[in-house]
């Protein structure tokens, strides 16, 4: 950007003067050169801020991270694209700005890509796992995750469309400036080919532009003040570690972090000796290996890379479990990926009003992203078997508190299964249910999955209703913390940003990973 942005101070007259060494005329030259870099900047911000609204809609930058990190090949061109983006943006509108400064309003053609880039760009801002709610409303339900390069395709678009008016408005100045000046204007009109051959101003900074100077200068402290209110409750502004690092540097001493309370919160949130469920996964695993639905070498296969597979689940595949599951903070990933494909499959009446059941059930992360199976597309699978056997009762259960369940991933409810952990949830509820579980029970089981698959945004709920509401986590209703006030991401992140406003609360790197939405 500065290359180019000198590029268009060296067409100015003013620094025509300046090579011929003016005081004057050097000052002049270096005020615009700051003023078309604070244009530059100002619509660089102002387009970033657009592109994060538009990931917030479903996510968050951490979830980002969390979803994307381990495919180096998605995420560095992901974010180079991105800010080659937003940095074309803003030389667009710097040599834009220049242009009309210097030639006035140029053809329609020269600028159209920006707008269309930043709209592109805009589509493509969420995260790929979680989809984006732009898309959405285009009809494309699955998001960035129905397309074949998880939105990559539309990040280079994006980017295209921004360097192509560069590339032309360069070459029109240079043709213009390269004019000569001792012709008549008819002559001129010709030569340049244009209609009309546009007679140069002056396009440096002067004394009439302090006013655009204080504009801008004010533009940019807004979108600065905009963007930290949004950034201050990301979650990336927490140190990304896992879980079990986590654990092991709390301990079981409530004061070992030198934030009591903070500590207290996550030892109840997320008990060392982990969560005791009631909950049996019985043949529902068995079951599913034999529908294909879970492909044992496919399975097998991903956790061979990633060390292999725990001693606890060597027979989960081939074996019924009566054993209650013991949730704790190093199999809760493992369990996302045995009760997600129950949520996928399980057949349920009240499934046939999903909104995941539409024409584009094969887009989302929960069907598209199911890759263990014997099918290509999980969404092969959706509502077709009979996993877990649930009684009209028993299903209309599983359909209330799914209907007012939430995760800190996205706005969509739990009977909205739109993501690994909806669909997870949504298994998990159905196994309880058939086991003869009540709604008391399955809030409270609900809760303490959702604490262990996003752990630092139910700790932040801990801490709120600790500091805030006075109330201790065990005596907090479950119900009420997994509804859309406080488990959805639009809620979890204004309890995120009430939270980092108490002083001496939080430790000031506090760790924990988010869930992803990936096997």
């Amino acid at each position: 950007m500065k290359t180019i942005i000198e590029m268009v101070s060296s067409l100015s007259e003013e620094e025509e003067q300046t090579k011929k060494g003016g005081h004057v005329s050097k000052d002049i030259a270096s005020r615009t050169r700051f003023f078309y870099v604070l244009i530059a900047y100002t619509a660089s911000v102002g387009l970033f801020l657009l592109f994060y609204w538009g990931l917030r809609l479903n996510a968050s930058i951490g979830m980002l991270i969390d979803n994307t990190y381990d495919k180096p090949l998605y995420f560095w061109p992901y974010v180079l694209l991105t800010l080659g983006t937003i940095a074309l943006f803003g030389v667009n509108i710097a040599l834009l700005t220049y242009r009309i400064r210097r030639f006035g309003f140029p053809k329609l053609r020269q600028q159209a890509g920006t707008g269309i880039g930043s709209f592109v760009g805009l589509a493509a801002s969420a995260c790929p796992m979680c989809g984006s709610a732009i898309l959405s409303t285009l009809g494309i339900a699955g998001g960035l995750a129905a397309l074949p390069f998880g939105g990559l395709e539309l990040k280079t678009l994006s980017f295209g469309l921004m360097a192509l008016p560069i590339w032309l408005i360069l070459r029109d100045m240079k043709k213009m400036k390269s004019l000569p000046t001792d012709v008549p204007p008819e002559t001129l009109s010709e030569m340049s080919g244009e209609n009309t051959c546009p007679v140069p101003r002056d396009a440096s900074f002067q004394e009439k532009d302090r006013w655009w100077l204080a504009g801008t200068c004010a533009l940019l402290i807004i979108f600065s003040a905009l963007g930290w209110n949004m950034l201050v409750s990301d979650p990336i502004l927490y140190v990304h570690a896992s879980l079990k690092n986590q654990m092991n540097s709390l301990g079981t001493n409530a004061s070992t972090t030198g934030y009591p309370v903070y500590s207290e919160v996550v030892a109840k949130v997320l008990p060392a000796k982990g969560f005791q469920s009631k909950i049996v996964l019985g043949d529902s695993i068995v079951k599913l290996v034999e529908d294909g639905v879970i492909d044992p070498d496919k399975f097998q296969a991903i956790y061979k890379a990633r060390g292999g597979l725990p001693d606890e689940f060597k027979n989960v595949l081939s074996m019924s479990s009566t054993k209650p599951i013991l949730l704790t903070a190093d199999n809760a990933n493992f369990y996302v990926n045995l009760l997600w494909p129950i949520g996928l499959s399980n057949y349920m009446a009240t499934n046939k009003q999903s909104p995941v059941n539409g024409k584009n059930l094969f887009g989302f992360a929960s069907t598209g992203g199911w890759n263990l199976g014997k099918a290509s597309n999980g969404g092969a699978y959706f509502n077709k078997l009979d996993i877990v056997n649930l009684t009209a009762e028993q299903e209309a259960l599983v359909t209330n508190i799914a209907q007012n369940s939430y995760r800190p991933c996205c706005n969509n409810s739990t009977f909205f299964q739109d993501c690994n952990h909806g669909s997870a949830l949504l298994g998990l509820l159905e196994l309880g249910a058939s086991q003869g579980l009540t709604e008391a029970d399955l809030y409270r089981e609900a809760l303490a999955f959702n604490s262990f698959w996003f752990p630092p945004n139910y700790i932040d709920i801990g801490l709120y209703f600790k500091a805030v509401k006075n109330i201790d986590w065990e005596n907090v209703d479950p119900k009420v913390v997994l509804g859309k006030e406080y488990s959805s991401a639009t809620g979890n992140y204004q309890i995120q940003a009430d939270v980092a406003k108490i002083p001496n609360l939080i430790p000031p790197a506090p760790s924990g990973g988010g869930g992803s939405c990936g096997t």
